[in-house]
């Protein structure tokens, strides 16, 4: 059984690096203050993806994501692994998009690119934000069924997935019909690394919009290339691409806003050197169970 795998995925800020420039005067997130990196989640989400495609000959992984052009980095390393392409969905009323924004794009986007799509696997959550809301939204804009906190795929086949899900108190083995849409842990399988010769056929891969201004491919030096391989362009979508309502998207269409962003760090008032002796240990129990700390 051949499948259609559609991957959300998102290129968040590395929020280990967040500093006082991380948010703009209007409460979104200063991108451009902070390194980017493919959101961790969104890659084990990829390896589910890539998996099945290893599995079912004939399947297809299209990656889609949501953000400027230097977000089409995450299409390139997706394909570096073995996706077979992916769309950018960039325009500036995109900007300063909330969950409920990003959802409704991400869903306009899946229907104009896959209208047939099987099943859509998404990170559960993105560290830049780590409110798992993206997934089960795209789902109930589709009208899909959805199965969150996914850590295995077991089968897939005769149009029914089995998975593993990890949830607080246990784990559970769900069974659903396709199309569906996947949100998967972090704790699932890491994806595999790059492949070797998927990079060298990829490297040159571009999306309109990392192209200067009045530069087209027919301006590189390797234009030849993209005559000859299609592959290489990677495919970009607008709000009017995909028929937008623009009261939907960016902060038009977000009602939640974020007041500020701080980097916290926990600094100790003060400290206690310990041995390893029996009398050290009794005493620091015995503090700990005073002030409730344990017990």
């Amino acid at each position: 059984m051949s499948l259609k795998i559609v991957v959300l995925a998102k290129q968040v800020p590395d929020t280990r690096n967040v500093g006082p420039d991380a948010m703009t005067p209007e409460g979104t997130v200063n991108r451009s203050a902070l390194p980017a990196i493919f959101n961790p989640e969104d890659m084990n989400a990829l390896e589910q993806a890539l998996r099945l495609k290893d599995e079912n000959p004939g399947s297809t992984v299209t990656v889609v994501t949501m953000g400027p052009g230097r977000a089409a980095e995450v299409i390139r390393e997706a394909m570096y692994r073995g996706a077979d392409g992916g769309y950018l969905l960039t325009d500036r009323a995109f900007a300063g998009a909330d969950t409920l924004a990003t959802s409704y794009a991400l869903a306009t986007a899946i229907k104009h690119v896959a209208p047939d799509v099987d099943l859509i696997i998404g990170g559960r959550q993105a560290i830049d934000g780590d409110t798992a809301q993206v997934g089960p939204q795209v789902a109930e804009k589709l009208g899909l069924n959805q199965i969150t906190y996914t850590e295995e795929i077991l089968s897939c086949k005769d149009g029914r997935i089995t998975v593993k899900r990890h949830i607080d108190g246990g784990v559970e083995t769900v069974e659903s019909a396709l199309p569906l849409v996947l949100t998967v842990n972090g704790s699932a399988a890491p994806c595999r690394p790059r492949n070797a010769k998927l990079v060298m056929k990829y490297k040159r891969a571009l999306a309109p919009m990392e192209l200067e201004k009045d530069t087209t491919y027919a301006d590189l030096p390797y234009a030849d290339q993209y005559e000859k391989k299609p592959y290489l362009k990677i495919g970009q979508l607008s709000c009017a691409d995909v028929n937008a309502d623009l009261s939907q998207c960016g902060l038009a269409g977000s009602p939640t806003k974020v007041k500020n962003v701080e980097n916290i760090v926990f600094k100790a008032k003060e400290s206690k050197v310990l041995t390893s002796s029996d009398a050290d240990m009794n005493g620091l129990i015995q503090e700990l169970l005073a002030n409730h700390t344990i017990g």
